[in-house]
């Protein structure tokens, strides 16, 4: 499905541009634990931008909706987990961390779904 490879690149692009901002920008304004949790939405948001490029590409050669599925719910784990974390980086506002466990466990929805793809359909 090309939209996920379109949407696999740009997030990982953004990924990058934000891992390099808070190594630049916000490394002398962010607590340790604050620009730690800005780091951990960066590395989630570039290893599951990483599996919707591979999800992506799969689904160019065969038609497996589990894939599918589960390149969407990385996207949503991505808006959840790194986009909590990094809000709460931001404002400091520490409620936003009860967010984060929900893009943690569409995460894991969405690896479970690749399993189980690969299981009935390769």
């Amino acid at each position: 499905m090309k939209v996920l490879i379109m949407i696999g690149s740009l997030s990982m692009m953004l990924a990058v541009a934000l891992g390099a901002f808070g190594a630049h920008a916000l490394k002398d304004m962010l607590s340790e634990r604050m620009l730690a949790n800005w780091q951990a939405g960066v590395l989630y948001q570039m290893v599951h931008s990483l599996g919707i490029l591979a999800l992506g590409g799969m689904l160019l050669k065969v038609s497996i909706s589990q894939f599918s599925l589960a390149g969407w719910l990385m996207l949503a784990g991505i808006v959840f987990f790194s986009g909590s974390l990094y809000v709460m980086a931001l404002t400091g506002i520490t409620k936003l961390g009860a967010i984060t466990p929900i893009g943690g466990v569409l995460f894991i929805a969405a690896w479970i779904f690749v399993a189980i793809g690969a299981y009935k359909g390769l």
